[in-house]
């Protein structure tokens, strides 16, 4: 007898017990955010058809649902959302949380229609400990507000994602930015995390020290959930010390083989960068003709383009690394290796990175969506995929470009198309998906730091498995049985 397979399959059967969520009907979901607007206030809910628009649907995503909540309800405490989930919960109504609105993959979108709970007023910093180097937040405070905030002390949360992003959004996506080859990713720095079930349950995933080994991994398995199994009310956040000394370096390569080839490299050569990007040449003719004045003070070879940014605890130990890097590129391009002088400098190199998807948002023809994805690899087939994804979503004739992150092997691909053109649409989507593929095959995953989403629910059993699934739906159904929260995200109700 295989046991294995008797477990499989008694898994499956007790997966596809699991009964179909049945959700409220429009009317309901009013009257529940009525019930809301009297707890909360009526100030605290609203209607309005443009509100819930920009709720709904984003620029920033070709992952869009059709779908609309009924309202938009503004929370100003744990307390409010435990209310907030009770009625929905006793009533079937579908919650999405919001933070920014800048995710990509569709991650805030309402297939299920329902009520879209904003945390644009739980932005309170709760309590600072930097003693212990952390911080407590609610959910909608802005990460760079946080660090300019706590600036004067020598501490801060070292990621960096889109300077939009809010606290909750970064736990409910696991995201990271560009300084994950340093600091890795939101996981590595939230302590604990405050959580209101789909029953309205208030629960704290584990108490403030920087190590415990007692019961589960709750924080783990609610940051990167998108909200599935929980909204997060508080963060506990670790912090980490401000480097001393800092410089960024810029250097172009002939092809954008090579200059991934170089940061395969530079991260083998145990040399500490603090993020590694890459920018390929649509990237930089985007900012010779439309950048920020910083970024035109300078004109900037129209080719692959690698960025570097060095953090050390002195200046003669970021010369040091300066030289080294620069030893390893030498070899491997003729173009100059320029280095900021001055903190100035060292600001407008960096800004050109930092705003490229701004750039292309900005620039793009009136009537055009930006299809913009991500994967990650192992840092050994880097090169061989960007090479090869840069080919293939050249060959379209549209606007294609690749952004990465390439110290930690995570790279994007952004392309503009007519929506109207299904001829162009299918062909974007095709070159994504191929992109994807390629992925796992090279044993890489679908989706370095954008999440899930509605985007990638497919590609994520491609990756997973149907049984790794499966566990995920059964967990799934054991926390939100009626499938209230953030419905359609990571996977959908059956297979």
């Amino acid at each position: 007898m295989d046991v294995s397979k008797t477990v499989l399959k008694d898994a499956k059967k007790e997966e596809h017990s699991l009964a179909k969520p049945t959700y409220a009907s429009r009317k309901e979901m009013l009257d529940a955010a009525d019930e809301i607007a009297r707890i909360l206030g009526h100030d605290a809910v609203t209607y309005d058809a443009h509100v819930l628009e920009h709720h709904g649907h984003s620029d920033w995503s070709t992952s869009n649902s059709p779908g609309r909540a009924v309202a938009v309800v503004y929370p100003r405490t744990t307390d409010h959302v435990s209310a907030i989930a009770q009625i929905c919960n006793a009533r079937n109504v579908p919650m999405v949380p919001f933070g920014a609105g800048s995710s990509v993959e569709g991650n805030f979108s309402q297939p299920y229609s329902g009520i879209c709970i904003d945390f644009t007023y739980m932005d309170r910093v709760i309590a600072f400990h930097p003693e212990d180097m952390d911080v407590v937040v609610q959910p909608g405070v802005n990460w760079v507000d946080l660090n300019n905030q706590i600036a004067h002390t020598g501490l801060f949360v070292p990621l960096d994602p889109s300077p939009t992003a809010t606290v909750g959004g970064m736990v409910s996506t696991n995201c990271s930015g560009t300084n994950a080859m340093r600091y890795g990713t939101m996981k590595d720095w939230v302590l604990n995390l405050t959580v209101i079930l789909p029953d309205g349950r208030v629960i704290k995933t584990r108490r403030r020290p920087r190590k415990t080994s007692a019961g589960y991994n709750l924080t783990s398995l609610f940051v990167g959930t998108e909200g599935t199994l929980g909204i997060v009310t508080e963060v506990t956040l670790k912090l980490a010390p401000i480097p001393k000394e800092t410089s960024v370096a810029v250097v172009a390569f002939p092809t954008i083989h090579s200059a991934a080839a170089a940061a395969s490299k530079l991260i083998r050569s145990g040399i500490q960068l603090a993020a590694l990007e890459l920018m390929d040449d649509e990237q930089m003719k985007l900012l010779n003709a439309h950048g920020s004045d910083a970024v035109r003070k300078r004109v900037w070879d129209e080719k692959p383009t690698l960025f570097l940014k060095f953090s050390g605890t002195t200046k003669d130990a970021i010369k040091s690394d300066v030289s080294r890097v620069g030893d390893i590129i030498k070899p491997l391009t003729d173009s100059k290796f320029h280095f900021a002088k001055t903190k100035q400098d060292e600001l407008d190199l960096w800004s050109a990175r930092k705003e490229a998807l701004f750039t292309m948002v900005n620039t793009r023809p009136r009537g055009t969506e930006i299809w913009s994805t991500d994967v990650a690899v192992p840092i050994s087939r880097l090169a061989e995929i960007i090479e090869i994804s840069k080919r293939e979503c050249g060959s379209l004739g549209l606007f294609a470009s690749v952004v990465g992150h390439v110290g930690d092997g995570n790279f994007h691909v952004s392309m503009m198309y007519d929506p109207t053109n299904s001829q162009q649409k299918q062909a974007v989507a095709k070159c994504v998906k191929n992109m994807m593929t390629r992925a796992l095959e090279m044993e890489g995953t679908v989706s370095g730091e954008h999440a899930i989403g509605i985007g990638k629910k497919e590609c994520l059993v491609d990756e997973l498995g149907e049984e790794t699934i499966g566990l995920m739906r059964q967990l799934k159904a054991s926390v939100d049985p009626k499938w209230v929260m953030n419905p359609g995200k990571v996977f959908d109700w059956m297979g």
